[in-house]
């Protein structure tokens, strides 16, 4: 959530080199390097890739792979469980699970575990997560209120037809924010008027007071978006208020919208770190995403707003927060400034989170600390899911048009991993 907040500049906030990084990480969830899988296929931790040969034997173990969910497995002396893959031209078959690469000429370029194979998994890597995961598109406001020119409406509106085209269920629209603060969103009353009517998804709108919501309301807005900060300086120097103070201000948007039975979407900013205050305790992340449910929020996203996240700092946050909020009530909204997102993704799928926020092209970014990243890009997100055999009902092939149309409209490649390495692959193709 790069800027839910009023922008600030840089020279208001401490150097990011005085941020002690190593607040922001922990060795106490994390796998040993040799229980880690590094390939596409992530599966008892073995390496299985899209190459021709894809034959090794699997030796059993006893170890645990993370604290907070302490299951072991144990095999006796003798009877080690060996395991055996095969594999034909591009297809590896594991543990009876068919993962197979594949690509065509519309982009449509993956590497899928089928369901029979890794959904049917109860090893402790894949068991918990999700079979659906719903993905919550923010490219639109979070995505292009970061960008230092403005984007003509048409060019927004445009953009929101094109991501509701790919399955996408939830494409947040734009943000009713003081054009003061926020010129890049100064159209928002028009983007709004402009897709009211569009079909296929919800569009939701941020709104940071009352008067923000009426506005929304009047543009034809049916679903909204409000917003805390786990951070008392982040709070006080973005949005001028204190946590307490932006909780009553918010108690009075979902009253306002109760009445008229608007759904209300609750973010909370800087779960793990602050660019003023560093490191935030997950005692304080909960807090606030227990008062935002408490005062009806349906959903609460969880945004680490500067990208410091890792995976050993997630487990505690989620742990503090699924402890007052309910887990299918939670949502994860990662910022790649570390390259960590994906990561901390898979990470929240295994404890249960089954709503991503992500951004087309990986389009956003934060003001608030140099170096800082966008968001983490939605085909990268999708391709890894499709990886996963989880379904998101999302076209990657579609989404990556719709990122080579934003980004050519920016002028720069796009911040997709994913895209990047798919357009070579078709130039590649082109070529033979």
């Amino acid at each position: 959530m790069s800027s839910l907040e009023e922008p600030l500049g840089l020279d208001k906030l401490s150097s990011l080199s005085t941020i002690d990084l190593q607040r922001f990480s922990s060795n106490a969830c994390r796998p040993r390097a040799e229980d880690m899988g590094m390939g596409s296929c992530w599966i008892e931790g073995r390496n299985c890739s899209s190459s021709s040969n894809c034959n090794e034997d699997y030796e059993g173990y006893t170890r645990e792979a993370f604290q907070w969910k302490r299951q072991t497995r144990e095999t006796s002396q003798g009877d080690s469980l060996k395991r055996r893959t095969s594999s034909q031209g591009r297809s590896c078959m594991v543990y009876g699970s068919s993962c197979d690469s594949w690509y065509s000429s519309d982009h449509q370029y993956g590497f899928q575990c089928n369901n029979k194979g890794a959904r049917g998994m109860t090893n402790k890597f894949l068991g918990g997560i999700p079979k659906f995961v719903k993905i919550v598109e923010v490219g639109p406001r979070d995505g292009l209120q970061n960008e230092k020119n403005i984007v003509p409406t048409a060019v927004k509106v445009e953009l929101i037809h094109r991501l509701v085209s790919c399955g996408l269920p939830v494409v947040e629209a734009t943000s009713f924010v003081s054009p003061k603060w926020v010129p890049q969103l100064a159209d928002a009353k028009d983007v709004m008027e402009a897709v009211r009517n569009l079909e296929g998804a919800r569009l939701p709108v941020l709104t940071p007071n009352l008067k923000g919501f009426e506005a929304a309301i009047a543009a034809g807005a049916k679903e909204v978006a409000i917003f805390a900060s786990a951070s008392e300086s982040f709070s006080k120097s973005n949005i001028n208020c204190s946590i307490e103070e932006s909780l009553t201000r918010y108690r009075a948007v979902s009253l306002a919208a109760k009445k008229l039975s608007i759904p209300v979407r609750g973010y909370v900013s800087c779960v793990v770190g602050c660019p003023a205050e560093g490191a935030i305790s997950p005692s304080k992340v909960a807090y606030v995403a227990k008062e935002l449910y408490d005062m009806g929020c349906f959903e609460i996203s969880l945004g680490d707003t500067i990208g410091v996240a890792t995976p050993g700092a997630i487990v505690p946050m989620l742990e503090a927060v699924m402890a007052v909020v309910p887990v299918e009530k939670l949502a994860v909204h990662f910022h790649d400034t570390y390259g960590q997102s994906l990561p901390n993704i898979l990470l929240s799928l295994q404890m249960g989170i089954s709503t991503i926020d992500c951004s087309v092209a990986g389009l956003g970014g934060c003001p608030y600390a140099k170096g800082a990243s966008g968001n983490v890009a939605t085909e990268d997100v999708v391709y890894m899911l499709n990886g996963l055999g989880v379904k998101t009902n999302v076209d990657l092939g579609k989404l990556m048009l719709v990122g080579d149309f934003i980004s050519n409209h920016l002028g720069r490649p796009s911040g997709s991993k994913t895209a990047i390495a798919l357009s070579r692959v078709n130039v590649d193709a082109s070529k033979i």
